[in-house]
Parts: structure tokens; C-alpha cells; sequence
């Protein structure tokens, strides 16, 4: 159990808003890139609320599964398997991580993770993302950053394209990678949009003495 906490918590801080690197990539074509944000764009403001399986991989090939709930703008909870006592929840405003190992809780504003380009629809994309090349039409790749506060992180999310999907997409998930080289992937499977889930889904209770959550 140490072993799986400890990997989950590194992995875990990619989600927070450190340093990150971005992936050296050739210059896509700027009309092709401009189509290919304005479709992710009607994708994340066309889906209110997903689930779904997740997979997360650290640089060592280690792997943790569990269960993602996001209802946007601004929530979600990614629910690790039961031996692992952690738990990421995004209430709106700001990401918690709780530490229920060690009794500790840590959060941060939403908008310093890379977490808050996936959860706010209304941010322009156009002015802090790029599109990856990716050598297959079916799949779009778009790196997220904000040139002026890199320490807030970067994001590269990859979306496939289908006609089920709102937007025409549908997210498989995406990789964030800090500046110490700690490569966390993030893959999605069973994806549900737009079904109904309660805010309650974003509670949590706080493991610290004389605390009850939220």
C-alpha cells in the first residue's frame, strides 16, 4: 500500500500547478490549427458532465485505475481503486488532494492547474493552446499552457473524433509532464457524457482532527 500512495502522490502533483515541460513539436498550419481549437472549444462547452474508467501510467510504466467524474465548470473527482487512500476533488474553484494515509490535505486555485483548461469551457483556447501534429486524422492532440504563468503548467489532451461525441469528440485522456521529467498519463475509457450527477459527488471528508470535510 505505501508503494501504490507514494506513486499516486507524484503522479497526483502534475495535476498541481507546477513547472511543466512543454513536448517539442513542429509548427502546425495556422488555418488547421484554428479549425482544430474551434472544434475542441464546442466539445468542452457542449458537454455539461462525463464519467469515465481512468488509467493513470507514471514514467516508470506504473499503474494506478479508478473512476473520473467531472461536471464543468470547475468540478471533478478522480476516485482512485480501494487500496490506494487518496482522492483528487475539484469543487468548483479550487483542486484538493487528500491525503488519507497520512491525514493530510492540500489544494489549490483550479485556474493554476493545467486541469483548468478541461474544466472551463469559456477560457479561449486560442490564446494558450496549440494542436500537435499527430499523423492521424481521427485523432487531435492539443497542448494547453499560458505562456506568461508556466508555472501553472502544461496539459496535452488527445481527443478522438466521433459523430457520437458532443462537439464531434470524444477525450482520451491526456499527459502532463513537470520539470523534474515526471510523465504522468491519464487514459479514459467508458466515457459517458452529459448524464446527470448530484454536486454532492464532490464532498469530501477531511481526515484531519476535529475537521469534517466538505
Amino acid at each position: 500500500m505505501i508503494f501504490k500512495t507514494t506513486l499516486t502522490r507524484t503522479a497526483a502533483w502534475t495535476l498541481a500547478p507546477l513547472t511543466m515541460a512543454g513536448l517539442a513539436v513542429a509548427a502546425p498550419a495556422i488555418a488547421q490549427s484554428a479549425s482544430a481549437l474551434s472544434s475542441v472549444q464546442t466539445h468542452l462547452k457542449s458537454t455539461s458532465s462525463m464519467t469515465a474508467d481512468f488509467v493513470q501510467t507514471d514514467r516508470n510504466n506504473q499503474r494506478l485505475s479508478g473512476k473520473l467524474t467531472l461536471k464543468r465548470p470547475g468540478k471533478i473527482r478522480f476516485q482512485y481503486q480501494k487500496d490506494v487512500p487518496l482522492l483528487i476533488v475539484g469543487d468548483g474553484s479550487r483542486l484538493t488532494m487528500i491525503d488519507y494515509q497520512v491525514k493530510q490535505v492540500q489544494s489549490w486555485p483550479v485556474k493554476n492547474s493545467p486541469l483548468g483548461a478541461l474544466l472551463d469551457p469559456d477560457r479561449d483556447l486560442s490564446k494558450y493552446a496549440k494542436v500537435l501534429p499527430t499523423g492521424n486524422d481521427g485523432v487531435l492532440s492539443v497542448e494547453v499552457k499560458d505562456p506568461k504563468r508556466p508555472e501553472y503548467g502544461t496539459i496535452t489532451m488527445v481527443f478522438i473524433r466521433d459523430g457520437a461525441a458532443p462537439g464531434g469528440l470524444r477525450l482520451r485522456g491526456w499527459v502532463a509532464l513537470d520539470s523534474q521529467n515526471n510523465r504522468t498519463r491519464i487514459d479514459l475509457s467508458n466515457q459517458k457524457f452529459n448524464v446527470a450527477v448530484a454536486d454532492s459527488t464532490f464532498r469530501w471528508t477531511d481526515p484531519r482532527p476535529g475537521r469534517r470535510g466538505r
